[in-house]
């Protein structure tokens, strides 16, 4: 590979600078190297230790709990969400993190435990704005809702379904939440507030193709007349609803829908209530949901007498104290998985830290020595090498400064004097010097000669960099102004002058100057723009000219394009030059004011 001039001109002076370095130093700086490797490779050693997340192992157990809970063993599924959990690392992976904490909250809710769950997510809250998936922030405010919904916290309910309709979710679960909003509203007794929202979404396609949640919100809307008196509304939302579920053939929705119905003929027809109340038991029993049996029992009871009552009294006794002990037995259970979890990973944390802190004692007795051998070594090393290195900098730029100047002239001499010389010489002796036009010709190409030397002596001048520097910039430039070549000159005025020290002056002075120079002897340009600007930061330089240009990928960095660069590196600036051919020459300058 073929490496660029200029990088391969660094290597060199680099490589020049490492030889000046007395060969006792350089063997002290090769120690250096190679204690800081080592002590740079045991320190990275410790921190990936400590560092390790297994990321891998968390996804798995929480997809061990996903199992375990679609097949119903809720235990199983806390434990393992739980394992999970306890070796997450939220501020590396906040989405597994909340996620986690929002299945094991889902979990308690389901068995009445509202305060555990509501504790539970409240530790995800801390990193919603770590997470980039908004849904599941979305899961986290809709548990925080129920939650709060079931604890008749109506307040705090409303305001996390609004937080969660903010959110860049999609349409259905937006339609979750503004029907959340409204169930809140039907328990604070705000029925034309719930109707308010609910009603608008009733003829919605999204909302009609979407059965399950349709016939939930018809049967909502159904509620709201009910609680309103308008008793014929309500039965006609009702069973609207109820012939959308009886299409799902969603037991548990069905007897939701009877019970309404049961409610709705209470005090009306009696029988035709407790008719509607078995209906709903029998549907509930089919899927074994206890909660809805146990709503359909206290309807039946109302209106049963004597051996009716009895039984469903007794059904509904035994069905009640087995829910109480199957969740408060769950409930149990999930505390003692926390519980158990909590004081083996306080055990190991504890074990893992006096392990740690061990080693981290035996480590520090063991360096101890060399730690302050390798200080010693490293402040000789660096004195030594600033010293040399600050000597042999100087007497580099003073030599390089000189020979670039040296070369610069020579060039100029033999490709802008030589050849006129030359022809001037041979002019004279081949022509007929008592002609008076002959005569006045080669006066003329004289005289020419000498504006070349002049130019010459100038760009090599001592440069003004004080008050009058604008005004010698401004006369360098102009004069590569001729009848052919027009410049433009825009800001000069507007710069900040006095804030920029000597180097940067001098170098916008030289780079400008070489770009006028390569402009006149290549481009054949008739026109040339020089832009200055200045921010809070930089002085900006825009060189822009309508000469014939050159394919920028075989551009030859030397000479004058090479000195450009140099100069512009040298005081830590950025340079940018574009051309195509036939489309002129650009060059954009950046150089900091400070």
């Amino acid at each position: 590979m073929k490496i660029p001039y200029l990088y391969s001109f660094e290597i060199s002076r680099n490589i020049y600078f490492w030889r000046m370095i007395p060969k006792r130093i350089q063997f002290y700086f090769y120690i250096l190297i190679t204690f800081s490797v080592v002590f740079s490779c045991q320190k990275k050693a410790i921190i990936a230790k400590q560092e390790i997340y297994n990321k891998t192992k968390v996804s798995r157990l929480i997809s061990l709990g996903n199992i375990s809970s679609n097949n119903n063993k809720f235990d199983s599924a806390f434990y393992y969400y739980n394992e999970a959990l306890s070796i997450c690392i939220p501020s590396k992976d906040p989405e597994n993190y909340i996620s986690t904490l929002n299945y094991m909250a889902t979990i308690q809710q389901r068995n009445g435990d509202y305060s555990g769950s509501e504790t539970t997510i409240r530790q995800g809250l801390a990193y919603i704005k770590f997470a980039k998936k908004q849904s599941l922030i979305w899961n986290l405010y809709l548990t925080l809702a129920i939650n709060a919904l079931n604890t008749n916290d109506i307040k705090s309910a409303i305001l996390y379904y609004e937080k969660a309709l903010k959110l860049n979710v999609d349409s259905e679960k937006k339609l979750i939440t503004q029907k959340g909003i409204a169930s809140a509203l039907i328990q604070d007794k705000k029925f034309n507030e719930a109707l308010n929202l609910l009603l608008p979404l009733e003829n919605k396609e999204r909302v009609i193709d979407r059965s399950e949640f349709y016939s939930s919100l018809l049967d909502d809307i159904g509620l709201c007349y009910f609680a309103l008196n308008k008793h014929k509304t309500s039965l006609k939302y009702i069973s609207k609803g109820l012939n959308v579920r009886k299409k799902l053939e969603n037991s548990s929705e069905i007897g939701k829908s009877y019970i309404h119905l049961s409610q709705l003929y209470e005090y009306k027809n009696p029988s035709l209530s407790k008719k509607y109340a078995e209906l709903g038991y029998n549907e509930f029993s089919k899927t074994n949901y206890t909660e809805g049996r146990l709503s359909a029992l206290r309807m039946m009871i109302k209106y049963s007498s004597n051996q009716e009552f009895k039984k469903y009294s007794k059904t509904y006794i035994n069905l009640n104290d087995s829910i109480y002990i199957t969740q408060q037995s769950l409930k149990n259970e999930l505390a003692k998985i926390k519980y158990d979890s909590k004081r083996e990973k306080e055990e190991n944390l504890k074990l893992k830290t006096s392990r740690t802190e061990n080693e981290l004692k035996l480590e520090r007795q063991k360096n101890k020595n060399i730690v302050a051998y390798l200080i010693i070594i490293m402040s000789l090393c660096m004195i030594l090498i600033l010293y040399y290195y600050l000597t042999s900098k100087a007497n580099r730029e003073k030599i390089e400064a000189v020979y670039d100047s040296e070369t610069r002239i020579s060039k100029k001499l033999h490709d802008e004097l030589a050849n006129d010389i030359y022809h001037t010489m041979a002019f004279a002796e081949n022509t007929n010097l008592s002609l008076s036009a002959n005569k006045k010709q080669l006066v003329s190409q004289l005289d020419a000669i000498y504006s070349r030397t002049r130019d010459i002596s100038k760009e090599n001048c001592t440069i003004s960099t004080d008050d009058n520097y604008i005004t010698s910039l401004r006369e360098m430039i102009s004069r590569f102004s001729t009848l052919n070549i027009n410049i433009i000159l825009n800001g000069l005025d507007n710069i900040n002058w006095d804030i920029i020290n000597q180097t940067k002056k001098i170098a916008i002075y030289r780079v400008l100057q070489e770009l006028l120079v390569n402009m006149r002897k290549y481009s054949e340009a008739s026109l040339v723009g020089i832009n200055f600007k200045e921010d809070e930061q930089n002085i900006i330089v825009n060189y822009t000219d309508n000469g014939k240009g050159t394919d920028t990928d075989k551009i030859i960095f030397k000479n004058g394009l090479y000195n450009v660069e140099n100069r512009i590196h040298k005081i830590n600036g950025q340079i940018e030059i574009s051309s195509s051919p036939n489309q002129g020459f650009k060059v954009f300058f950046k150089l900091p004011l400070a």
